[in-house]
């Protein structure tokens, strides 16, 4: 009996040991956290915030960022238990685990309607001295993009730097690029943390603003590139490469790293530094990747930015690559610039030819040798119903099966030309990229390493059911070289966030789309083209709305840095001085229902202007704008204007885009001003 007693004495005390040891580890793990401080909170015994944290909230090796100007407060890695406890100090506003997020990954111009020598593009000489904030993966400063040959100085109001790092010295600063940073803390903070896979990977990146991904070099030249002649893909696209605005200067913040994605911590710094180093535009195409939008003062993001445009700094992020499902637009702050993905009017075709003659077109942009002329085996492994083998996943593929043939591969999951690595490896000659449902018909060109053709949902259904009917399946692929004037264009993107804004329907977003498919670019020289291996008044509108959709004052000092008072009657959302006009109604409500809205405009043209108004009303809806005309003067330079939307609920079809559409527009005989208008039903989350 002693025996069997000590024998579960020891039995008790060795399951307490593997249940406590645990928890008491990662109790002492460390990751980092974000904490928003009361900024006027700091006592006067100490001479900076810096000494005000590193004295009452942790050690000074603990800290990551400290942040004075978008945001008020400081980063630091700590247990759990630290974090908990550092938030239960009167002076922490909030606190938010620093999360990882993901990026949003040369005819743009002519096709906007930008030409040389008249029009917008030179009456803002190209961009002259506007300094472009990029938040990216940083940059590959070689490529003719970003020569400095016969540009000015830097501009006087620059005070930024040139970090150097591995790869990256201060000569690769010039007067196009005037300042390059990195931001790594966050990175290095997390590593190997609750699989968040943080830290640096030497060996395939560089502790510097250099570019091992590609993605930010691409989009720093698709912003401001300069000209760039004899420009093309291995053929594709040739012309002269050109940015939006070539002549402005390129200020590079790398908050993102190849294969581990982006801190908030470090978006969060980088915001910060560039306010403070004079940037005009910040251009951010980073997001969550979940199509997911986190509450504002939960979203560095949109705290960053709202600090950014408060001291009149425009910021422009991408709108994500969730689409085309309903609601997964993000980066939706009124104040961001949310910009979706679309096409423009050039083409890369390329067609499948069936064996029995039949041709389907898609696209392609494989410059290798061609097969054209040559028919082979079809096979798709999806017929075994093995998702991994539709969707040829790695070693999904059974070599004596595909070997010599052309393999359909189903669109998702991984990589669309890691699977033509697939195919390769396995012993194919080619590859059909089928899109499903929820792509559609949206397609992309891609550097393929092996012959291969993107198509259609609809196409790929076809030539899957040729490949089931026909007892020996054969096919080629044949490519077509670049063409222009395709029709319509632009078209939205599939991928494209779409809306409505999850947080506020009564905001619309996206708010533009811009050339986002195909878009030829500057590259980094490290890996081959698939990837593989101040103005307040702007600012007390914000607050109105934030008041609006509930946000009590800290929650909105928060995002704002300083304390506000919300109005005793509490505004509408929808009043917002957006200049998109969004109606929502619940899809309950029976009967007539409207909305009335308000507007205010600004004259910026001809003092003694009058403007008429126009409205194209959304389907099955009345519009009335009162006053229908707005006369303006020397001395009325502002005027306001009424929007009622009604709408009769059984005369409501809202179609498959969940929404009516329609517009308003004003009018003075030689400018027009449009804004459209959104009528939706949804309710409130």
């Amino acid at each position: 009996m002693a025996s069997f007693s000590t024998t579960s004495s020891l039995l008790h005390h060795l399951i307490l040991v593997l249940i406590l040891v645990p928890l008491a580890f990662s109790d002492q793990t460390h990751k980092s956290y974000i904490f928003r401080v009361d900024y006027d909170a700091k006592p006067s015994i100490f001479p900076t915030h810096f000494h005000w944290y590193t004295s009452e909230f942790t050690d000074p090796t603990r800290i990551l960022h400290t942040y004075d100007t978008v945001f008020h407060g400081f980063s630091a890695s700590l247990t759990p238990s630290q974090a908990a406890r550092t938030l239960q100090h009167p002076s922490v506003l909030a606190s938010f685990e620093d999360r990882r997020r993901q990026l949003h990954t040369t005819r743009s111009p002519q096709f906007l309607g930008l030409r040389n020598q008249r029009g917008l593009w030179s009456e803002s000489d190209y961009g002259s001295d506007v300094i472009i904030g990029v938040f990216d993966t940083g940059i590959w400063p070689e490529r003719r993009s970003f020569s400095d040959l016969n540009i000015g100085p830097v501009p006087k109001n620059w005070k930024g730097i040139c970090q150097v790092g591995v790869k990256f010295s201060a000569k690769n600063c010039n007067k196009k690029i005037i300042g390059a940073r990195f931001f790594s803390k966050g990175h290095e903070a997390n590593e190997g943390f609750g699989g968040l896979g943080g830290g640096i990977n030497d060996t395939i990146e560089y502790k510097s603003p250099r570019d091992a991904d590609g993605h930010g070099t691409h989009t720093a030249s698709t912003a401001a590139g300069r000209y760039a002649f004899k420009a093309s893909f291995e053929g594709y696209a040739a012309g002269i490469a050109k940015g939006v605005a070539p002549k402005a200067r390129l200020a590079v913040y790398k908050v993102c790293w190849k294969s581990s994605g982006c801190f908030d911590s470090d978006i969060l710094a980088a915001f910060d530094a560039a306010v403070n180093d004079g940037v005009n535009v910040i251009s951010i195409s980073i997001g969550g990747g979940d199509g997911i939008s986190s509450p504002y003062y939960l979203d560095p993001i949109a705290i960053g930015s709202f600090g950014a445009v408060s001291r009149g700094v425009f910021v422009s992020s991408s709108a994500g690559n969730d689409g085309p499902n309903g609601m997964s637009v993000t980066n939706v702050a009124p104040w961001i610039m949310t910009v979706g993905a679309g096409t423009i009017d050039r083409n890369f075709p390329a067609d499948v030819i069936l064996g029995d003659g039949r041709k389907i077109s898609g696209v392609s942009l494989y410059s290798g040798l061609p097969i054209t002329g040559k028919m082979y085996p079809l096979v798709y492994p999806g017929k075994s119903g093995v998702l991994s083998a539709s969707l040829c996943m790695e070693n999904s593929l059974d070599p004596s099966e595909v070997k010599g043939k052309i393999v359909i591969c189903d669109r998702g999951n991984n990589p669309r030309v890691a699977k033509g690595l697939v195919v390769k490896k396995a012993g194919g000659i080619g590859m059909i990229l089928a899109n499903g449902i929820s792509n559609g018909e949206g397609l992309v060109g891609d550097a393929h390493l092996l012959p291969a053709c993107a198509v259609g949902s609809d196409e790929g259904d076809f030539i899957k059911g040729y490949t089931s009917a026909a007892v020996l399946p054969t096919a080629s692929i044949s490519f077509g070289g670049t063409i222009i004037g395709i029709k319509p264009a632009p078209v939205v993107a599939s991928f494209s966030g779409r809306g409505p804004s999850g947080m506020n329907p009564e905001i619309l977003k996206p708010d533009i789309i811009a050339p986002g498919v195909n878009i030829l670019a500057s590259w980094t020289d490290v890996v081959g083209p698939t990837g593989l291996d101040s103005d307040t008044r702007k600012t007390d509108d914000y607050v109105s709305f934030l008041c609006a959709i509930g946000y009590g004052p800290k929650t909105i000092q928060v995002i704002t840095r300083s304390p506000v008072n919300c109005p005793m009657k509490k505004p509408m959302a929808e009043n917002l001085n957006y200049p998109s006009i969004a109606a929502s109604f619940s899809s309950s409500s029976m009967g007539v229902a409207s909305k009335t809205l308000m507007r205010t405009v600004t004259n910026v043209g001809d003092a003694n202007a009058v403007y008429k108004v126009k409205v194209d009303a959304p389907k099955g809806t009345t519009v009335v704008v009162k006053p229908g005309k707005l006369v303006f003067t020397e001395r009325i330079r502002k005027l306001n204007y009424f929007v009622t939307v009604k709408v009769v609920r059984k005369n409501i079809v809202m179609g498959d885009a969940g929404a009516l559409f329609g517009s308003l527009s004003w009018m003075d005989g030689k400018h027009v001003v449009r804004s459209p208008i959104v009528v939706t039903q949804i309710d409130p989350l």
